[in-house]
């Protein structure tokens, strides 16, 4: 059974429990949810997860971190290594978006060290096949497509990105309207050449069905991904962006039928005034199902910076009902991501969930920012490095600074307006 048929027939399972605990709420909250489709929990039903992830409505905003081979880079030690660090430093899940060599051992690998929960992205490892095996990454038909998702199950990859809203209607508004930037999903880009090429409709979206067979046979959740995302500001809500979202809704309600726990993906590049239009949109047309977004960036010159950019986007899309945050590290748009990269990506994007969870009046973050003031006025500089969302850095900075006074920083010094104040409070 999967975690919905527990929910509608009112069974808490230890996940629902776990994920309860871990939230601050009672278990019937938590199992109302998953019913309802709001809320969904990522665990294959091969993979054991020491920390298991709930991500939806009356949550804490969840973050994701993408990592995986480049054709240009495929070194698997280090690719774990970004696995250690997006953990350590508080990912929620992690993604593999591997495009090298040996696709399938490393994803086994990552799912072998991995504590939290595991995401792909199948259509590039089909295409990688097909590329390899008849020398054309367009030449799978649904077989190689069920084929692949099956392995990756077995695996336990517990939630797949399905690019099934790549249709010929959604890419005829597409053509239609035009964009500044016309497609910027790899997947999309693939099964829409596909398409081309064929001159049949997507097989994900034909075969469906077949797919929630497989999910469901494993309890995988469905990801439902945003091939025509915009990838300029100027592109943003258009036709081709609604009218993939409108697909997407119906394929939601149809995998709850067939009790397949499903999240939608959203954009994207975002101007912050058309943020909350598109949370609004995918939460009605989409039937309230958990939204997952990229950034979404709000300017498209931040070559560099870019996981400020998405930590802005990130914040307004969460405070206004997003529930999944994927981070964009400091390398978007330019190369495949450091080490470094991913740890700034991971901290950047928890800020942003931090902040939304303020908004959405989480009682577990605003005591952790009451704390945080509290050891401020208190100058206790241990604690406010113990609090920090990176800790590791606040340690760094404090230790360099070597202030003259051992309760100040070495900005205000003797004149530190706190000090200052308590003395005043004194008198």
């Amino acid at each position: 059974m999967t975690q919905i048929e527990y929910a509608a027939a009112n069974i808490a399972t230890p996940l629902m429990r776990r994920i309860a605990v871990r939230e601050g709420l009672e278990t019937g909250v938590v199992l109302e949810g998953v019913k309802e489709g709001r809320v969904v929990i990522l665990n294959n039903l091969k993979h054991k997860v020491k920390r298991p992830c709930g991500i939806g409505h009356g949550l804490s905003t969840k973050i994701n971190a993408n990592i995986g081979t480049s054709t240009d880079k495929q070194s698997l030690h280090k690719e774990l290594k970004k696995l250690c660090i997006a953990v350590k430093y508080g990912a929620d899940t992690v993604m593999d978006l591997s495009v090298g060599e040996d696709i399938a051992l490393i994803r086994r690998k990552i799912l072998a060290h991995s504590p939290i929960p595991v995401g792909t992205v199948p259509v590039y490892e089909i295409a990688v096949r097909a590329k390899k095996e008849r020398g054309d990454l367009l030449k799978f038909d649904i077989n190689d497509i069920l084929d692949v998702l099956e392995s990756q199950a077995k695996d336990g990859v517990d939630f797949f990105t399905i690019h099934a809203g790549v249709t010929r209607k959604s890419i005829g508004c597409l053509k239609h309207k035009g964009r500044v930037l016309g497609i910027v999903s790899r997947g999309g880009a693939i099964l829409s050449r596909w398409i081309a090429c064929h001159k049949k409709e997507n097989p994900f979206y034909e075969y469906f069905d077949r797919i929630l067979d497989i999910a469901y046979r494993y309890d995988i959740t469905l990801s439902l991904g945003d091939g025509l995302r915009p990838g300029s500001i100027l592109d943003a809500n258009d036709q081709a962006q609604i009218s993939e979202l409108k697909i997407l809704g119906a394929l939601a309600k149809q995998a709850r039928k067939h009790k397949v726990q499903v999240i939608i993906e959203g954009p994207g590049h975002v101007p912050m005034n058309k943020i909350k239009e598109n949370v609004v949109l995918e939460k009605r047309i989409c039937h309230g199902a958990p939204f997952y977004v990229l950034g979404p960036l709000v300017t498209d010159v931040a070559a560099g910076y870019d996981h400020i950019n998405a930590s802005i986007g990130g914040a307004i899309a969460a405070s206004e009902g997003a529930d999944f945050l994927c981070y964009v590290t400091p390398a978007e748009h330019l190369r495949h991501p450091s080490l470094e990269d991913v740890r700034e990506g991971v901290i950047a994007s928890r800020i942003s969930a931090h902040a939304a969870d303020i908004v959405k009046r989480r009682k577990k973050s605003i005591g952790w920012d009451a704390a945080m003031s509290d050891a401020r006025r208190t100058r206790d500089w241990k604690k406010q490095v113990d609090l920090g969302i990176d800790k590791d850095k606040a340690r760094d900075y404090r230790g360099s600074s070597r202030p003259r006074l051992s309760d100040v920083c070495t900005m205000c010094g003797e004149y530190c307006s706190i000090k200052m104040n308590e003395k005043n409070m004194r008198a």
